[in-house]
């Protein structure tokens, strides 16, 4: 058994150098750390990363450092009692990375890896999904894609391979880039994927010569206003009607495999539309559902989505996070954890995403912050052998 005898927390920089919340308890078993990372594009419905601001939740578990001494924690579910002590005291960050950090100390003292307290009879392994381009909110150029990334998903039962697959890929895409696009200078943004001066559809033509099954996070709520979608690359306006069209169009045309946040995050119907169209296609929410259960459940009454994106910290209690899978997996929804733009070197992301059975695993391709999941997810698979 764990008992917590302190909880301190700091804040330390993401991957975009911006402050984020790093939390240690000390235990009977000794210490645990645990950080939470940054989303940049955030859904309107997620929950707040802090209750007041990064400084006042480090004050705040520090203020409730030994309120957690009586209680003994022995499963994953006895989250719930942090949650009750906690009671929405703090923010989604904060209650992730202290969360994380207790599931560390339960497997520690069993002798057990994370993963094993969620589910010991775990072998699925996710698919990866790996962003090669950005353009949205996640690069700097002036000119850029307006979708906010393009992702390769090779078909691969092994994540090792994969992951090399994804690799070669991005520098080969590289080359391409430097082809097509006179103004690319090989700059990564803030997810570690490609800045081009290109639009979707240009980039969409590069990425069809590396074969391999392909998608988009259009993040459409990033540039809808007033129930248009403001384009910029070139500059033009589409209704919703004629965003449904673009996208089918790209879809045919491109083979896509994957489409996540087609359209905005109010806009249950049109993705429901889009879904009827191409059922074979994994029709994706992120900032539609934001790992909120509530927002899945109005999702699958709508049949808006046959996938879900699994942020831990658009929620921040990974008990929510159990529900949210649970409900998924119970429709036939299927799951895709994903990383954020501002990361950290935390792994436990990999342990959480095959514990909960993800299907995909959406953590960019490379870059010390992203490697460092992906590599604990490939530590996992060779662990299995």
């Amino acid at each position: 058994m764990v008992v917590i005898k302190s909880v301190s927390a700091k804040s330390i920089l993401d991957s975009r150098k911006e402050k984020t919340i790093f939390v240690t308890i000390k235990t009977n078993v000794g210490s645990f750390s645990a950080s939470a990372p940054n989303g940049k594009s955030k859904g309107k419905y997620e929950a707040k990363s802090y209750k007041k601001s990064l400084e006042e939740g480090i004050k705040t578990l520090k203020k409730f450092s030994d309120y957690f001494s009586e209680e003994i924690l022995e499963k994953f579910e006895d989250l719930r009692r942090i949650e009750d002590i906690m009671d929405r005291q703090i923010g989604a960050n904060t209650l992730f990375a202290l969360e994380s950090a207790v599931l560390k100390a339960i497997a520690k003292e069993q002798k057990k890896e994370v993963w094993q307290l969620i589910n010991p009879d775990a072998k699925k392994l996710p698919r990866l999904v790996g962003n090669c381009v950005g353009g949205g909110q996640h690069s700097r150029s002036k000119s850029k894609p307006d979708f906010q990334e393009f992702l390769l998903i090779p078909n691969s039962k092994s994540v090792k391979k994969a992951f090399e697959i994804n690799k070669k890929a991005k520098e080969k895409i590289k080359f391409l880039l430097k082809e097509r696009d006179k103004n690319f200078k090989g700059r990564e943004n803030d997810e570690n994927a490609w800045e081009s001066f290109l639009n979707e559809k240009e980039i969409l033509e590069i990425l069809k010569k590396i074969n391999l099954p392909l998608g988009v996070d259009v993040a459409a709520s990033g540039f809808c206003k007033r129930k248009k979608y403001i384009y910029k690359n070139p500059p033009l306006d589409r209704t919703s009607e004629e965003q449904f069209e673009y996208l089918s169009n790209l879809i045919k045309n491109f083979r896509l495999v994957y489409v996540e946040d087609g359209f905005s995050e109010e806009d249950f119907e049109s993705f429901a539309k889009l879904l009827k169209k191409f059922p074979n296609s994994l029709i994706v929410g992120d900032d539609l559902t934001v790992t909120n259960y509530e927002r899945l459940k109005k999702a699958i009454e709508m049949k808006s989505i046959n996938a879900i994106i699994i942020k831990p910290n658009q929620t921040g209690s990974l008990l929510d996070v159990s529900q949210v899978c649970k409900i998924a997996k119970n429709n036939n929804i299927k799951i895709i954890f994903s990383h954020r733009s501002g990361e950290t070197e935390e792994n436990i992301l990999a342990d959480l995403a095959f514990g909960f059975g993800a299907d995909f695993f959406k953590c960019g391709i490379d870059g010390k912050e992203r490697e460092t999941k992906l590599k604990r997810l490939i530590e996992i698979e060779d662990g299995l052998k």
